[in-house]
């Protein structure tokens, strides 16, 4: 049994309330004086501390690191795949450890499948991590994501390329056939340099994305950024728009 200073539910403050867990399982909460635990059971006083539930992060890229620590085309490009889930494995530490039981993970940006075997040895016990919702690779048009170097050479992408009906039917169930729990697609993004983020897909695309996903239990969320990619993404019947920020600008006087 776990006696803090107070619980926090998720909307309130409980001074002197007490949890009692079993194993992995919260199998009470309320005051310490109606709770009774069970004969053998450890009781750890927390004074001075307060409990809340464990937090679920939404969109997380255990993957990367910070963009003012080494660039996206640099981390994509240069890092092996075993520096970055080594690096994936302390990130999974830290974000337990901040209070986050849950987090998606939406995107390995040119790790693969990595995120698979991170979600695998966290289940497994084998590295302490929150539960993990993984995307694995993500979609996008073929063209439109990067890294872009010269015309001439052919560089590994952050995330499967895929067009047409039978390119992005192939690629959804790919993802899912490997470990994928959603399918995140970009919905719009910069098709080139300096460019404003424009739409990608068509609205036929992301629907048979939405269609093929969901027939499989998977749910899709989409990178949106512009009025017209969350437009055709919403129609599409994703899940969630990840970022929004033209929506910001647009109707935030209204």
């Amino acid at each position: 049994m776990l006696r803090p200073a107070a619980v926090f539910d998720g909307e309130t403050m409980h001074p002197g309330w007490a949890v009692l867990v079993e194993g992995s399982t919260i199998k009470a909460a309320g005051p310490a004086a109606q709770i009774t635990a069970p004969a053998g059971a450890r009781t750890v006083e927390l004074p001075g501390q307060t409990l809340l539930p464990g937090l679920i992060e939404g969109h997380s890229h255990l993957l990367l690191h910070p963009y003012n620590e080494t660039t996206w085309n640099d981390q994509v490009l240069q890092e092996s795949q075993a520096l970055r889930v080594a690096r994936a494995t302390a990130h999974a530490r830290a974000t337990l450890l901040a209070g986050y039981t849950t987090a998606r993970d939406l995107g390995t940006e040119g790790a693969d499948y990595a995120d698979l075997g991170l979600k695998q040895a966290i289940d497994q016990g084998f590295i302490p991590g929150p539960r993990l919702l993984i995307a694995t690779r993500a979609l996008v048009a073929t063209g439109s994501y990067g890294p872009k170097l010269s015309v001439d050479v052919e560089v590994p992408q952050g995330a499967q390329e895929a067009d047409g009906t039978d390119g992005i039917v192939r690629a959804v169930r790919e993802q899912i056939g490997k470990g994928a729990d959603i399918i995140k697609v970009y919905a719009d993004y910069r098709w080139g340099k300096g460019e404003p983020s424009r739409p990608t897909f068509s609205q036929d695309e992301l629907t048979l994305i939405v269609q093929t996903a969901k027939g499989a239990g998977r749910p899709v969320v989409a990178h949106a950024s512009t009025p017209e990619g969350m437009r055709r993404a919403t129609l599409a019947g994703v899940e969630t728009i990840e970022h929004g920020d033209g929506a910001r600008r647009k109707y935030s006087s209204s």
